[in-house]
């Protein structure tokens, strides 16, 4: 009876241990569990009890386990809307990497697939596969359908986050990219050529992998900003369809999001290329608490350490990255990082490729406090930075140039006198008092005696107020409001480089 009594009281106490470890991870985010920390609860109440199949290669515990959670995506485009008109957007998005093929026109629908990560629906996709789309219909493995909504989607890693309402959906478990090697076994799973769950194996053959689609600037958002390349290579077989798909290792644990092929006919032709799920982890997260991607910059522009380079600038080895610049005021520049610095670590992972530095990087937050390892003269060094955001880098890169745009404004300014701010109904302004001969200016016909009450939407009383306005300018675009001689008022736009 003791005995009994005992092994209850010991039940009673691993559960309500459970119940409150559930609930200090419950309560880690004001808006609800992670999809990570979901994952940690489901798979801790439920044993993942798939083994590695690498020693005689038979993958069916894993792709038994994984093919129910990937799903067929199908979506629909209006007339209007040309991007999505009649192709697959898994040939739209890499149409220069295929080629440039002529595309057959046909109905306005497109397909792709995606994985879910979540009992409750959260599903990971590709963004050019739900990019403009007006429907998206999504189909489980069990032929199950539902109509999905785009939770967050992000052109610069190719990521988009959808939801299906649904509950005890069945889900993959999400791996670690990091532990990837070189030569292992992987399953491709995805539904190619509107081909329902099909899997097909290969090896990695590569990481850390930028082969430049990102960057076609055929998107704005993508052209705005800064695209994160650094797909694990694969020989696994992916097609068109494939896009969003599961790339899984003999466990059966989600590594990458399968996004691109190398291709001239827009088929397999060897390669494939997966985004690693640790940067995929990071911008689902931010999906679900921000809804946009936060992204941390370190403010350095970066290049490859080849041999010629490392002969040129006296490097003792090729590995890191090389800083070419640093930007003022940026989280390098505060941290001491200086140009010819070379980058070998970030975090205590090695980074040998701009890819894999970028990759690191992008897995951080502005405010994310990381350690950053370097060779200056042949010794490494560590220092802790604080990364900015993507508007502090604009702003300390912008400051930096804004004394030499005020020289290329070739004007000289006065305070404009109470009398005139009165006649003219004003609280602020400066008059031109001079206008050069080649400058800005000049070129655009500002002609002296105008009055500028304000420069990108900074009113203006004093002279220094010019820096704060030129500080803030956003792609180099130059704004002004005021009045000209005659007393009409007057307002130009024009680029200021």
């Amino acid at each position: 009876m003791k005995r009994f009594g005992l092994m209850f009281l010991t039940a009673c106490l691993g559960g309500a241990f459970t119940l409150g470890a559930y609930k200090l991870v419950e309560n880690k985010y004001a808006g609800g569990l992670s999809l990570e920390d979901q994952q940690k609860v489901y798979f801790a109440n439920n044993p993942y009890n798939v083994t590695s199949s690498t020693g005689d290669l038979d993958f069916t515990q894993a792709a038994a386990a994984v093919t129910p959670a990937v799903v067929h995506i199908k979506t629909t485009y209006s007339g209007g809307n040309q991007q999505g008109m009649g192709i697959d957007p898994f040939e739209d998005m890499f149409r220069d990497f295929f080629g440039n093929r002529r595309r057959p026109q046909g109905p306005q629908m497109a397909s792709g697939s995606g994985v879910i990560l979540s009992e409750d629906g959260y599903i990971v996709t590709n963004n050019h596969v739900v990019d403009n789309a007006d429907k998206i219909e999504v189909i489980l493995n069990d032929k199950r359908s539902f109509q999905a909504k785009v939770i967050g989607r992000d052109p610069n890693t190719d990521l988009a986050l959808i939801k299906v309402s649904a509950k005890g959906l069945p889900i993959v478990k999400m791996g670690n990219s990091d532990d990837v090697r070189v030569g292992e076994w992987v399953l491709a799973v995805g539904n190619p050529f509107n081909l329902t769950s099909t899997v097909t194996a290969g090896i990695v053959s590569a990481k850390g992998r930028s082969i430049g689609i990102l960057g076609d600037g055929q998107d704005p958002a993508i052209s705005k900003s800064r695209p994160i390349e650094a797909f694990i290579q694969t020989d696994a077989a992916i097609n068109r369809g494939n896009s969003g798909g599961a790339l899984v290792n003999t466990k059966g644990e989600l590594i990458g999001i399968n996004a691109a092929i190398a291709s001239q006919t827009g088929n397999y032709e060897g390669y494939g290329f997966a985004i690693p799920i640790n940067l995929a982890k990071k911008v689902m997260d931010d999906f679900q608490k921000f809804g946009s991607v936060q992204r941390g910059y370190l403010g350095v522009t970066i290049g490859e350490v080849t041999a010629e380079l490392a002969e040129e600038k006296g490097l003792k080895s090729t590995r890191g990255v090389y800083v070419a610049s640093v930007v003022e005021g940026g989280a390098a520049n505060a941290a001491g990082l200086k140009e010819g610095d070379v980058i070998v670590k970030i975090e205590g992972v090695s980074v040998n490729a701009s890819s894999e530095l970028q990759e690191q990087i992008g897995r951080h937050r502005p405010g994310d406090k990381i350690a950053v390892t370097f060779v200056r003269n042949g010794q490494e060094k560590t220092v802790n930075l604080v990364l900015k955001s993507d508007e502090g880098l604009k702003l300390a890169s912008n400051s930096k140039s804004a004394e030499e745009i005020f020289n290329k404004l070739g004007a000289s300014f006065a305070p404009v006198s109470d009398a005139t701010k009165k006649k003219y109904g004003i609280n602020a302004g400066l008059i031109v008092a001079e206008v050069r001969r080649g400058g800005l200016f000049d070129e655009v016909g500002l002609p002296k005696g105008t009055i500028i009450i304000s420069m990108n939407g900074k009113p203006l009383t004093k002279v220094d107020d010019i820096d704060e306005a030129l500080a803030n300018r956003r792609n180099d675009m130059l704004q002004i409001n005021g009045i000209a001689p005659d007393g009409s008022r007057i307002n130009y736009s024009f680029q200021a480089r």
